[in-house]
């Protein structure tokens, strides 16, 4: 079996050469074939009215003479049969095979017939014609050996040919190479990315498809590159996030070995253990949603509810951590229905409010916002909070990512939450983006479809 792609495209090229050669001649050949021969039958005829002509004005010694000398003989077999069978030839044969006559068709000429047959080839005619002499009636059959025109035109074919393969050999020879070398560099770039090397440039100007390929191959270099760095960010992020309360579980698990603790020291130390475990409990849970939610394993349960009367409930559910810091809520809800995944929604809203009440000051606005459109909800909630800097805006919805304003002890959380408000956002295809100053507070914008379009399982 040949591997090579370049041995196959030179091998692919060189078979359509010379198939399509050899059938353009067998077609022309053809084609051409029955113009010949009419050619032929003319120049045939008219040479044999000739002889004909000669041996019926001149005696016949002197006709046989005239004939054996002429230099049409060069291309042109003359038979002259008896009554009896035998006949007189007068030309060279070399090397061509004359036509069959049978005793048939030379009593059929002898009776004064004429007989023009066309043996297989190009133009092959045997044309029997009755020759008048002071002897008596003969029979006379001609053919022609190699017209002229008919050689020059088969010689001209292979001549043609014969050059047109060699040259369009050597040209396919110096296209494959062209060819197959953006293929060479896309398979040594391939190596050097499953090695780990995305520092690749192919460097591949065309715009024919090889072009395309190669475009499309440094866009998925560039995407690999990006997957691969967030792999490595995400393992150094989790790394982190998990290592903070496993250091603080050992610590305070060895403390507790001490004997000399007082019964509130050992229940502190419990609750701090306790907290830390709920926190990595609470970090794989968000991990394994988020996870579930990217590869979209995890169906939507759509139905139709109020959208405006489930914020209000998730504002209530949430009223021990907003009073307790004396946050007021300004509601401009209107009566919207929307056709979604409750659960999902009531999370996305819980986090966004969550985040709110987390970052206002003491005795802060949060002001929540929801207005229909034609077929989208907008809901806009802006809080009056410490704000989010310009250069992390863009980075408050990867995971594990934490704005300056959050790495202050008194801001708890795994920087999770956004990271799935999004990918649930995203599954329902809609919208969320982040308006912010720091000192000024934070505006949070989700635009949802009411009704989410379905989606084919073929597709």
């Amino acid at each position: 079996m040949i591997r090579s792609l370049y041995i196959r495209v030179v091998l692919t090229f060189l078979v359509s050469v010379i198939a399509g050669t050899i059938i353009a001649f067998m077609v022309s050949t053809w084609g051409y074939k029955e113009q010949f021969n009419e050619n032929a039958q003319i120049n045939l005829r008219n040479f044999g009215e000739d002889v004909v002509h000669l041996y019926k004005n001149l005696p016949l010694r002197e006709a046989d003479y005239f004939v054996s000398e002429m230099q049409q003989l060069e291309s042109y077999h003359i038979r002259i049969y008896e009554a009896t069978g035998q006949f007189q030839s007068y030309g060279k044969l070399d090397g061509h095979k004359p036509a069959a006559v049978t005793m048939e068709q030379v009593n059929k000429v002898l009776d004064g017939g004429v007989i023009q047959d066309t043996p297989n080839g190009i133009a092959k005619v045997l044309l029997g014609l009755p020759l008048e002499t002071e002897m008596g009636m003969k029979a006379m059959f001609l053919e022609m050996l190699a017209p002229p025109s008919s050689s020059f035109v088969i010689k001209w074919a292979w001549i043609f040919a014969s050059y047109s393969l060699i040259a369009g050999s050597i040209l396919i020879l110096v296209a494959s190479i062209f060819l197959v070398r953006p293929i060479k560099k896309l398979t040594k770039a391939t190596k050097r990315i499953a090695a780990g090397d995305f520092s690749v440039k192919l460097n591949i100007k065309q715009t024919n498809e090889l072009g395309t390929l190669a475009r499309s191959f440094e866009d998925m270099m560039h995407e690999l590159q990006q997957l691969e760095h967030m792999r490595r960010e995400f393992v150094s992020n989790v790394s982190h996030e998990v290592q903070s309360p496993l250091t603080s579980i050992s610590g305070y698990a060895l403390a507790l070995k001490q004997v000399d603790l007082t019964d509130v020291e050992r229940s502190r130390y419990l609750d701090i253990i306790i907290a830390e475990a709920n926190r990595m409990s609470k970090m794989s849970d968000s991990l394994l949603k988020l996870s579930l939610l990217e590869s979209q394993s995890q169906q939507l349960q759509l139905v139709t509810f109020s959208l405006d009367e489930q914020i209000r409930r998730v504002i209530v559910a949430l009223q021990p951590q907003w009073s307790a810091r004396s946050i007021h809520f300004e509601l401009e809800l209107e009566s919207v229905r929307v056709t979604a995944d409750h659960d999902q929604l009531n999370q996305v809203w819980t986090n966004i409010l969550g985040n709110s009440i987390k970052f206002s000051e003491v005795g802060g606005v949060i002001k929540v916002r929801l207005k229909q459109e034609i077929r989208r909800v907008t809901v806009q909630i802006a809080d009056t909070g410490v704000g989010i800097p310009l250069e992390d805006q863009k980075r408050i919805f990867e995971r594990f990512f934490k704005s300056d304003r959050s790495h202050s002890r008194q801001y708890d959380g795994s920087g999770m939450g956004l990271a799935i408000v999004k990918q649930i956002v995203a599954l329902h295809q809609g919208e969320i983006r982040v308006e912010s100053e720091p000192g000024l507070g934070t505006t949070v914008i989700v635009n949802l479809p009411i009704t989410i379009p379905t989606i084919s399982s073929d597709e």
